[in-house]
């Protein structure tokens, strides 16, 4: 009973939700073509971009109507809306096992693919962006939540460290559809890889981008529909398995012998001079 009080009394956020869901629908699937390719425009894009509008911390005029309350009641909610979308990508999985076990190795392979943060935005964090220790925690991972609980694990989140992931990981959370969404509209329209490998690709860990990236995909290639599903549920799920292995053994120890390689000489030299 007090749950259900509790939800009633939150009854701003589900009234927004039902609102904004039903204009991003009306709005629908546009399609903004150019040069080599498309976009394509989600209702999960509209509706992520009229939610953010209404938050309090972003339109503080706005506040009077989503409070803060509200604000702190949705993040758990993220969760259980997405469970049922989850649990569709599990139904397919099955039908579609013998497509899957033929690109096994493909699968496999490209879970190496996370270790590319490291490649492209370890340089930049640290020569680039003059990131001090929060960039072991930005870089080692594309920072999801099984990533967070290595940080977390190993430094704490009030860790410098912890502030690079966390930081890594509201950006992703907040503008991750977005760049999944007009990324595979893009690629796929534009003939350059096989649908299959960008269904691969979607699969990082994070369900959020997964619909977002699944969703593009779908609405280009409409007669892969179960197979672009499939072979993301399934690559999903392993970075899932694999991912927080590949991070805490592979990439973390990378990431900080890097740094203490480079950047770190410099943290001491400062150190140094602060001491004197």
């Amino acid at each position: 009973m007090n749950a259900l009080r509790g939800q009633l009394e939150l009854w701003r956020l589900h009234l927004a939700v039902i609102v904004l869901g039903a204009i991003a629908e009306l709005i629908g699937i546009q399609k903004i073509s150019f040069g080599i390719g498309a976009i394509l425009l989600l209702p999960l894009l509209y509706a992520f971009v009229m939610s953010a509008v209404l938050n309090p911390n972003v339109v503080p005029a706005l506040g009077k109507f989503i409070r803060q309350k509200e604000v702190k009641a949705a993040s758990p909610l993220i969760v259980i809306a997405i469970m049922p979308f989850i649990a569709k990508f599990g139904t397919t999985i099955g039908p579609a096992i013998e497509t899957i076990i033929e690109a096994g190795p493909a699968l496999l392979l490209q879970e190496l693919g996370n270790l590319g943060t490291i490649v492209l935005a370890f340089p930049l964090a640290v020569w680039g962006l003059k990131m001090g220790r929060e960039a072991i925690g930005a870089t080692f991972s594309i920072a999801r939540e099984p990533n967070l609980a290595i940080i977390a694990d190993r430094y704490t989140l009030k860790s410098p460290e912890g502030t690079g992931v966390m930081g890594v990981y509201v950006i992703g959370t907040l503008f991750g559809t977005f760049i999944f969404a007009i990324l595979a509209s893009l690629f796929a329209s534009s003939d350059l890889f096989d649908p299959r490998a960008l269904a691969m690709a979607c699969g990082i860990g994070s369900g959020s981008m997964m619909a977002a990236c699944t969703g593009a995909l779908t609405e280009v290639v409409p007669t892969m529909k179960d197979e672009i599903l499939a072979l993301a549920g399934a690559s999903n799920l392993l970075t899932y398995a694999t991912g927080l292995y590949a991070g805490l053994f592979i990439a973390l120890p990378i990431v900080e012998k890097l740094y203490n390689a480079t950047a770190g000489k410099n943290d001491l030299a400062n150190a140094s001079k602060k001491e004197a």
